[in-house]
């Protein structure tokens, strides 16, 4: 393990890679403590401490939102941007051809992207700036500026670190190491993690929860990273022949392989693109924040570890795993890439067969890999609400946490072995032919 890591460092790209990516994560630190004028910070920290939905909000966005500072809003914007239009590129057909033009049509789908961003982000930070003038705390309000001048600075204050955001993430994809977007959630959990380990450590220091308690839910919290780590890896391995070629004397493939199919093709994107849509009755709670059906809809039916909030959190991770899988993986053009190559599954004939077949096998493995993602994401809930645990250690962050250290890893690793260098991991595999 040592010597991996001293071998990052001598790869010069890597190496370039690791520190630019290392750098755009501290600036993004940095503007989560740069707070928005006219806010009172603690009075607004303290006013949403028992709220669930909002501190689980706050842990997507580092800890800006219950600040109120410039990146108040994160990156879940964006977010919903790239939701909305990857589900419109399913039924219009503008962005269908967009998506075959390549390269180009991808440019196009992501400036249209970013448009979406700024508008979301505009509308939420408006429901942002008017659900602060409604906050106050023994009769001192959390915002020291008049409305009238606060709601538009706001607004802009708000809509701007969302755009800066999104460019870090972009920055960290294209220069640095990793997905930037899922790096930058990833950094804003982590950083929670000491304040979650001191609250955790006082918890039991002053008797508020029994030793042995505490001991149970790290074990619990091992167990379920390790499962987390066994199911990411594992692989369902098809057997793929390639025919033997003669050329003059020489003789070219003849050669056994496997389509490795992943449990979990689609990573953690379903996960946060699931969050994010259960962060959508809240932003709309914004957005009227004196009806009060309103905000006892978001606060009482649809609040994190509720059962409907339960329920449809599960069916959305199952649902994105799904319609994920589908936008990374094409079974048709895997299935011609192996006929032009004269590869073959044994006993499926090439082209349609072997592409409904290879989709008939992805369709049953990713189903187990997406009710395995939902569960861990909902069932912890029940220990937040029961043995008050802290919002650090539930599911999503832990599935969020744990899928992007890998992705990271591997992508490291990548680079390690392309420069016969020994990598981080060994990939876990489920044999067999059918499954």
């Amino acid at each position: 393990m040592l010597e991996t890591f001293q071998s990052i460092f001598k790869v010069e790209e890597l190496r370039k890679r690791i520190l630019f990516t290392l750098g755009i994560l501290i600036v993004y630190r940095i503007g989560g403590h740069i707070p928005t004028p006219g806010v009172d910070g603690t009075i607004l920290s303290q006013a949403l401490s028992s709220n669930s939905i909002f501190g689980l909000l706050d842990m997507f966005a580092g800890g800006a939102f219950a600040k109120a500072t410039i990146f108040a809003l994160g990156i879940m914007p964006y977010i919903s941007a790239s939701i909305m239009l990857q589900l419109l590129g399913a039924v219009v057909p503008f962005l269908q051809r967009l998506q075959r033009e390549g390269e180009e049509g991808r440019r196009k789908i992501t400036q249209y992207t970013r448009y979406l961003t700024v508008l979301i982000a505009s509308l939420q930070a408006w429901g942002t700036a008017g659900f602060l003038t409604t906050i106050n705390l023994n009769g001192v309000s959390a915002v020291h500026m008049d409305t009238m001048w606060f709601i538009p600075l706001t607004i802009i204050t708000f809509t701007s670190g969302c755009i800066f955001i999104m460019w870090l993430g972009e920055q960290i994809t294209e220069r640095g190491i990793g997905n930037g977007i899922s790096l930058i959630i990833f950094i804003g959990i982590i950083a929670r993690f000491p304040e979650a380990v001191v609250e955790e450590v006082q918890m039991v220091w002053y008797g508020s929860r029994s030793f042995l308690l505490e001991v149970g839910i790290v074990a619990m919290m091992i167990g379920v990273i390790a499962a987390v780590i066994m199911i990411t890896r594992a692989q369902r391995r098809i057997p793929v022949q390639y025919p033997r070629k003669v050329v003059g004397r020489k003789v070219f493939g003849g050669a056994s392989t496997h389509l490795p199919l992943s449990v979990n093709s689609a990573g953690v994107i379903p996960i946060i693109f699931a969050q994010s849509i259960m962060f959508l009755p809240s932003t709309v709670a914004q957005l009227f924040p004196t009806t009060e059906w309103i905000q006892n809809l978001v606060a009482v039916g649809l609040a994190p570890g509720g059962f409907w909030y339960s329920i449809i959190y599960g069916l959305i991770i199952v649902f994105f795993g799904y319609f994920y899988t589908a936008i990374v993986f094409n079974p048709m053009e895997i299935a011609n890439n192996m006929r032009k190559n004269g590869g073959y599954i044994p006993g499926i004939r090439p082209g349609k067969n072997t592409s409904q077949y290879i989709e008939k096998i992805l369709t049953r493995i990713t189903l187990p890999g997406a009710i395995f993602f939902a569960s861990i994401a909902v069932l912890p809930w029940v220990l937040i609400s029961k043995a008050n645990v802290n919002f650090f250690f539930g599911g999503t962050g832990l599935l969020i946490v744990v899928g992007v250290a890998l992705d990271t890893l591997q992508q490291i690793e990548s680079h390690l072995l392309m420069r016969h260098y020994d990598g981080f991991m060994k990939k876990g595999k489920i044999r067999g032919r059918s499954m």
